[in-house]
């Protein structure tokens, strides 16, 4: 099966939720979780039937070390399929019990969808998914992990182009962005990974995906990647992601980063550190734990308390707490106006940039997020700069590199590859880029507004002013005598007295 006939069996999953109760924006809790089941099962066979080939007709249950996963009895796909009623019962128990079966591997990772309840999902629209999905062939031989982690991130995508008003940006950041900010920090085989806002995994999948693409081995990643999600949803979708895409040896926690670090290094009483940390923070988060920063036991707080309605450099704080001492860098994605405003977050950004911190800011198109036309961008910061970039800061502007689309703004590849060149040379270029001292920034009152060091370029089209206000004033002829025209036809269909 292709890539494209699995897009379509995924979303005609999608399309008979939509005769249940279950609200839109939910329906990736109820098709991701069993689109895992199912493809846990298809693999769980095709291992007892090579294991019938190899033993002969012994008892496939005697040999539990051929499976990845273990399947307890009354467990499997067809059990569920075959239960006559209360369907939604028998697979909410399965899935449980697989997730006990297997602790160290599966723990919590279908998630919480409430299948149960009669109310939201009928037997008969839990069969007909059922049926769906089973019409789909998901075991190893008859797909490949990086065809169904794909079609897995299609329909993440999906979900996110239905749940805008949600703030579907908060756990599903596109893959152009994704791949740029890889891209720029560039991890090497054996590097550990850290995204302290995971959403659905998409950047830990990123970095993977970059170093086997540069020739590079993935399997040097395991065991060095690490997440952190708060969402119990969207956690347990990213272990999913993680999984399908043939990544076992991780680790996802479900906490609150700013609350409750979860990953911690007994033998210096702090944070747990990385080669390469990487996030997509949610946007000036509210109520994000000041009460708890005032006396933050990590100390994550040393370049300044961020104010209680914009977390953005708290996240920040909290990575740069996370870097390792000497190989460290990050990127993070920060809404633009972390790079100018004033008080507590312009005391932090100066701190930063007067520990020479942060190496270049690039500022981006407006409605490239899903959830937000806000124009985002990022930072990109290091622990230890090259020699020739000590003392300056790269303050990009790409916000015309774009390629607009009816709802949404998209970065192709062409955009991606001119950003990370930029980022590389970390030289002055006309209309786009400027390599700014911290001498100059501090003449600037440490701002990082892009507008401040970076001018659009001036237009060959612009007309002259005469010219120009003559064009001002037709316009606004025609705009008066279309409104005279709209009043007479209110007032003669009798809408208007």
């Amino acid at each position: 099966m292709n890539l494209q006939e699995l897009k379509k069996h995924l979303w005609n999953c999608a399309e008979i939720l939509r005769g249940s109760a279950v609200d839109r924006t939910d329906w990736k809790g109820y098709i991701l979780p069993l689109l895992f089941f199912k493809r846990i099962s298809d693999v769980w066979d095709e291992e007892t039937a090579e294991a019938v080939e190899t033993y002969g007709d012994a008892e496939p249950t005697l040999f539990p070390e051929i499976h990845r996963f273990q399947v307890p009895e009354g467990c499997h796909w067809r059990d569920v399929r075959e239960t006559p009623s209360n369907v939604g019962t028998a697979l909410s128990r399965a899935m449980r019990e697989i997730e006990r079966a297997n602790p160290d591997t599966l723990y919590r990772v279908f998630g919480a969808a409430d299948w149960g309840n009669r109310e939201i999902l009928s037997d008969e629209i839990l069969k007909n998914l059922m049926e769906g999905l089973s019409e789909v062939a998901l075991g190893n031989h008859a797909i490949s992990t990086d065809i169904l982690g794909d079609a897995y991130e299609y329909l993440v995508g999906k979900f996110a182009d239905v749940n805008r008003r949600k703030k579907a940006g908060e756990f599903y950041t596109p893959r152009s962005v994704v791949r740029m900010m890889i891209e720029i920090l560039d991890p090497k085989e054996g590097e550990s990974i850290y995204d302290p806002a995971c959403g659905t995994g998409g950047m830990l999948l990123a970095a993977i995906d970059h170093v086997q693409r540069k020739g590079g081995d993935p399997r040097t990643f395991f065991g060095k990647i690490y997440g952190q999600e708060k969402n119990l949803t969207t956690s347990a979708i990213a272990r999913m992601n993680l999984v399908l895409h043939g990544i076992e040896d991780f680790q996802i926690a479900r906490e609150d980063t700013l609350r409750n670090p979860a990953f911690t290094d007994s033998s210096t009483g702090g944070l747990a550190t990385f080669d390469c940390v990487v996030a997509n923070p949610p946007f000036s988060l509210k109520e994000w734990g000041r009460e708890l920063w005032e006396n933050d036991p990590w100390g994550r707080a040393i370049y300044g308390l961020p104010p209680k309605s914009y977390g953005d450099y708290a996240f920040v704080q909290h990575m740069i707490a996370s870097m390792a001492p000497l190989s460290g860098r990050m990127a993070v994605v920060l809404p633009q106006g972390a790079l100018f405003r004033k008080g507590a977050e312009g005391r932090i950004r100066r701190a930063l940039l007067e520990e020479d911190l942060i190496e270049a800011v690039i500022g981006l198109a407006p409605n490239l997020f899903y959830g937000t036309g806000l124009a985002g961008s990022i930072m990109l910061l290091r622990k230890r700069k090259p020699v020739e970039r000590q003392g300056k800061v790269l303050i990009i502007d790409a916000s015309s590199l774009f390629r607009k689309a009816r709802a949404q703004n998209y970065l192709d590849q062409e955009h991606v590859d001119q950003i990370v060149a930029w980022v590389r040379k970390f030289e002055d270029v006309e209309d786009r880029a400027k390599v700014a001292t911290l001498d100059e920034i501090k003449f600037e009152d440490w701002t990082l507004n892009i507008s401040r060091y970076v001018l659009p370029p001036i237009g060959e089209d612009i007309p002259p002013l005469p010219e120009a206000v003559n064009a001002f004033k037709k316009a606004l002829a025609e705009a008066k005598a279309a409104e005279d025209n709209l009043r007479t036809v209110l007032k003669e269909g009798g809408w208007l007295k």
